[in-house]
């Protein structure tokens, strides 16, 4: 047989591979099985399967065959496909936020094993409720412990991701028609999920520690809230931390208010006690969970720790809310499922998520130092633990024709407008300054590093010099 002869065959596999008839995780016939349905020669077959894996379409693993292998994808979450400079799509997405590190899929495939098991898989893939499993309650709430929480495993409830929990949260504390409290600059998932659920929200003034007490007490006076919603720790987009003083002031002004608040701690992993040296106060700031347990709703997330993919939301409420929380969440349909649940419950046991949060922190003090590098003499806000940062563009650039300049360089960033809060009775976002939030996770860090660059060279020209010639 001919060289092109036993190509062809290869071709003809990679064909029903790429439509779907071989999906991930088929295994392929033996070699002389393959050889017998082909009418061809062991040693062609043999030359098909090399072929096949040369192309990096199939894996062989000793002593199990061979296998289609999953598709090869760049660091970070799916982007748009690739394009050349001036075609208007992004090459380079510093708008998606999804931290992934090179060691997680090993580590995530070996909690997985236990799983295929069939009985395993037969619990796994049971309905659950939105308090979980007992196994799982004790790994969340290990999971959260710390700075002064110790949370009781019997408030802990869980959600498919952490929108979702957020969403739950915040149903069961806000009916249709009624106020939200929230930073004037917010994550804008946070304005969908009001939107959707008919919450008014309310834009509070914040400063360099985040939401202020007396903005609170101001907009209760004027009407009433009903909750705030408010992220103490790496603020996304802003970057701020609160202090420990301003966490019990406004721990305070809830009991003050009679006011419950949905705490946001999705990004507060990142935030250690062991950060930079200049922030020693660091492990004396207890989330507002710890400081005002009987009217705080906490929400956090595995999918910035973990993955994207496979993710399970968490949220710790009083005890005397947990019903409500259990009926909001049952409702919007909302539950985590058993699968993602108990295998998000071994990584939270074993040790698998502990080393990626390990590598995922160092991945993102690697990337902030980019941007210091990068976007040196300009206006930016970042905690140097966090997967984002706030710049303050040079007062010649308005943000929407920056953000249209870099798209016609391959690169998409955010504007400032998208987490802007309108006031009420206005339409649209609120006031927004000339600023941009660039989220540095999807990327890997050569291609990061050299969109900072462009950007940096973009934002040191005029405007005029942008535009297509």
């Amino acid at each position: 047989m001919s060289a092109e002869e036993y190509q062809r065959i290869a071709d003809t596999v990679a064909a029903d591979i790429a439509a779907g008839r071989l999906r991930p995780g088929d295994r392929l016939p033996t070699q002389r099985a393959f050889a017998r349905a082909h009418l061809i020669a062991n040693s062609t077959a043999t030359r098909v399967y090399r072929e096949l894996a040369r192309r990096g379409l199939t894996v062989g693993e000793v002593g199990r065959g061979t296998y289609v292998r999953a598709a090869q994808h760049a660091p970070g979450p799916a982007l748009a496909e690739p394009s050349a400079p001036g075609d208007g799509a992004a090459r380079v997405n510093l708008e998606l936020n999804y931290p992934v590190v090179p060691e997680q899929s090993a580590l995530l495939a070996a909690g997985l094993a236990p799983l295929l098991r069939p009985d395993a898989l037969e619990a796994a893939l049971r309905p659950v409720a939105p308090a979980g499993t007992p196994a799982a309650r004790r790994a969340a709430a290990a999971l959260l412990t710390g700075a002064g929480l110790r949370p009781d495993p019997r408030h802990l409830r869980f959600a498919g991701n952490g929108r979702q929990a957020m969403a739950g949260a915040l149903a069961s504390l806000v009916p249709p028609g009624e106020r939200l409290g929230v930073e004037a600059f917010t994550y804008p998932m946070a304005k969908g999920i009001a939107a959707r659920l008919g919450i008014t929200l309310v834009p509070l003034a914040t400063d360099e520690e985040g939401l202020r007490p007396d903005a609170v007490r101001a907009a209760h006076r004027a009407a009433p809230l009903r909750a705030l919603y408010v992220q103490p720790t790496l603020h996304n987009p802003l970057g701020t931390t609160m202090s420990a003083d301003r966490r019990h002031a406004l721990a305070a002004t809830l009991a003050e208010l009679d006011l419950w608040a949905v705490e946001d701690a999705i990004w507060a992993f990142l935030h250690t006690p062991d950060g930079p040296a200049d922030d020693p106060a660091a492990a004396a700031r207890p989330p507002l969970a710890a400081l005002a347990p009987d009217r705080v709703i906490l929400v956090d997330s595995l999918s910035k720790r973990l993955a994207p993919g496979l993710t399970v939301g968490l949220a710790l409420a009083p005890g005397s809310h947990t019903d409500r929380l259990d009926a909001a969440l049952r409702s919007g349909g909302w539950t985590a499922t058993g699968f993602a649940l108990e295998a998000c419950t071994r990584w939270m046991t074993d040790g698998s998520l502990e080393r990626i949060v390990a590598a995922k922190r160092a991945d993102a003090a690697a990337r902030q130092a980019l941007v210091t590098e990068r976007l040196a003499g300009f206006s930016v806000r970042a905690d140097p633990r966090a997967y984002f940062a706030w710049w303050e563009l040079p007062g010649r650039w308005r943000a929407e024709t920056f953000l249209a300049a870099a798209a016609r360089r391959g690169i998409a960033v955010t504007p400032a407008a998208a987490f802007a809060v309108a006031a009420e009775g206005t339409q649209g976002a609120g006031p927004a300054p000339n600023a941009v939030r660039i989220a540095l996770a999807g990327p890997p860090p050569e291609l990061l590093s050299e969109a900072l660059a462009t950007l940096a060279a973009l934002a040191h020209g005029a405007p005029d010099d942008s535009l297509p010639e």
